[in-house]
């Protein structure tokens, strides 16, 4: 398990620490977004800045994307075909309103939004609000 880990952290380029590797086995086993208060309650070993530092390289590097939805930033994994050039995460992301977790959804791309063209769009970012599945139960 280990070796996929370093290989997948070395192909998007990232130095592969025994934090990142944590940090990154600790995303793969995650079904929603998570929040760095999330990462930090789950790591007692580690301190924030490190946790922060690590979520920041993995953003920068294509490995995670950001949703930001009013005060709180979550992290979610990246598709395979993100880098640090280009994030290709042009779906919708969904908040329940009741469990506040925020979810991918991979399977529902954004919508084609037509920008004047004196601006450059650099990244869309759609919040859905309602239920989730296990809310609505």
């Amino acid at each position: 398990m280990i070796n996929q880990l370093e290989k997948l952290l070395k192909q998007k380029d990232i130095n592969p620490t025994a934090m990142r590797l944590l940090v990154l086995d600790y995303f793969l086993k995650q079904e929603t977004a998570i929040s760095l208060s999330d990462l930090e309650t789950d790591f007692d070993y580690s301190d924030r800045t490190t946790l922060f530092r690590t979520l920041k390289t993995f953003e920068k590097k294509g490995l995670l994307h950001s949703i930001k939805d009013g005060n709180i930033t979550v992290y979610a994994l990246c598709t395979d075909n993100c880098s640090e050039e280009f994030h290709a995460d042009s779906h919708i992301h969904f908040c329940c309103s009741s469990c506040k977790k925020v979810f991918c959804l991979s399977k529902v791309k954004a919508p084609d939004v037509e920008i004047p063209s004196n601006f450059k769009l650099e990244k869309l970012d759609i919040i859905a609000h309602g239920l989730c599945a296990d809310c609505i139960k």
